[in-house]
């Protein structure tokens, strides 16, 4: 196997469910019954502020993001992309933004060295959506898959929406390179992609969940051992301010707004209630961490 990027040190920060922290440089992890999970920066995106905030009551936002010591003319949310080990399977949910997105970002294959794996390791790649910045690592320098021993899964409904010649003229402009992109290489695995549903058991303690809203066909995933459960949220839920303390408020990134509203209330329901631990892609800390509720709405807590 050709060696595809200089490997940097990495650090990641290590969590236990329940919490047991100590501190890593490529994201976190923690143990959920035999599952190892660890999370790995893919490194960052940088977003116009209007891309996640604009048409948000614009006082009550400003108000929101200035607690959290953020600007709202440019966001760099982080990105964190989940692996799971269970001693059987090498899972990866989501393979990064690559190389050509933005410079930023496309970090993931300098973190594999930090965990002492390789490409070939991974067994299983299982996608929330295909945004660039969670599918466009998919593929390597020579246009083939970076994960050549791996099987592949999305939903059908994602899958379909992207591989529609028609997406490219109807996601708008500001989206035109993000259809084209991930026709490009969800053609790459067309042949060999398998196609999961919502409630499905994927994998030994896997679930899918549709959480469309972001994008049509968008999942998170269930890890569940025992009575110890985790969600992988991906984009369902996008950041930690706004998302959590107003998931009712429409978010420019989605693409179905009111419906991606909807879940956001829906999950965050959900995971409060059962405290349910949640990984976030675009979630500080490395993206591990719990809901809380508030007397507006909800609270990301990091663990």
């Amino acid at each position: 196997m050709l060696t595809r990027r200089h490997f940097l040190t990495a650090t990641a920060a290590t969590l236990a469910l329940p919490v047991m922290p100590r501190r890593l440089w490529a994201g976190a992890s923690a143990s959920l019954g035999g599952m190892q999970i660890d999370t790995l920066s893919d490194g960052n995106l940088v977003l116009p502020g209007d891309f996640i905030l604009g048409g948000m009551p614009q006082d009550e936002m400003q108000a929101i993001v200035a607690k959290y010591g953020l600007p709202t003319d440019q966001l760099t949310p982080p990105c964190n992309v989940t692996l799971m080990r269970d001693g059987a399977n090498t899972v990866l949910f989501d393979v990064g933004a690559g190389p050509d997105f933005q410079p930023s970002a496309g970090k993931l294959i300098e973190a594999f060295d930090a965990l002492g794996l390789t490409v070939d390791d991974v067994t299983h790649v299982l996608f929330t959506h295909a945004h660039p910045d969670h599918i466009w690592g998919l593929l390597d320098e020579f246009d083939e898959p970076m994960f050549p021993n791996a099987e592949y899964m999305i939903g059908q409904a994602e899958f379909d929406y992207w591989m529609n010649p028609d997406t490219v003229n109807t996601i708008g402009e500001a989206r035109t390179t993000f259809a084209v992109g991930a026709a490009r290489r969800l053609q790459a695995i067309a042949e060999q992609v398998k196609f999961i549903a919502d409630g499905e058991e994927v994998l030994p303690g896997v679930a899918a969940h549709l959480t469309a809203g972001h994008t049509p066909g968008h999942m998170a995933f269930e890890l569940r051992q025992g009575t110890e459960a985790a969600m992988v949220v991906g984009d369902a839920l996008g950041n930690h301010h706004v998302a959590f303390e107003r998931p009712d408020w429409a978010s420019g990134s989605d693409q179905d707004k009111d419906m991606a509203a909807a879940t956001r209330q829906s999950l965050l329901d959900r995971l409060a209630s059962e405290q349910m631990a949640l990984i976030g892609y675009h979630l500080p800390g490395g993206g591990i961490g719990r809901a809380e509720k508030s007397d507006t709405g909800y609270r990301f807590i990091e663990v």
